[in-house]
């Protein structure tokens, strides 16, 4: 919970950054590339909460694992909102 109120302004800037490239890119062609982001999000998440990296870099880690989540929602919510903006 600490985390999360330390990072609360990154968190907001990596949500409203993937709305705006998600807004601006669209879904993608293939979907190889969003499925590697998930999956390394799930990794960094794993690591984070098992804790496997100590001290500073350890932080690093936890910080990637909070925002590239949210990176990634923002992004997935800004393509459904021009999929539907764009259909006829």
């Amino acid at each position: 919970m600490l985390l999360l109120a330390g990072y609360w302004p990154g968190l907001a800037g990596a949500g409203a950054l993937g709305l705006l490239v998600g807004a601006l890119t669209g879904w993608p062609a293939r979907p190889i590339v969003p499925l590697a982001l998930c999956g390394l999000a799930a990794l960094l998440a794993g690591i984070a909460v098992a804790g496997i990296v100590p001290g500073l870099p350890g932080l690093w880690v936890e910080g990637a694992g909070l925002l590239l989540p949210a990176y990634l929602a923002g992004c997935g919510l800004g393509a459904l909102a021009r999929h539907r903006v764009a259909r006829p």
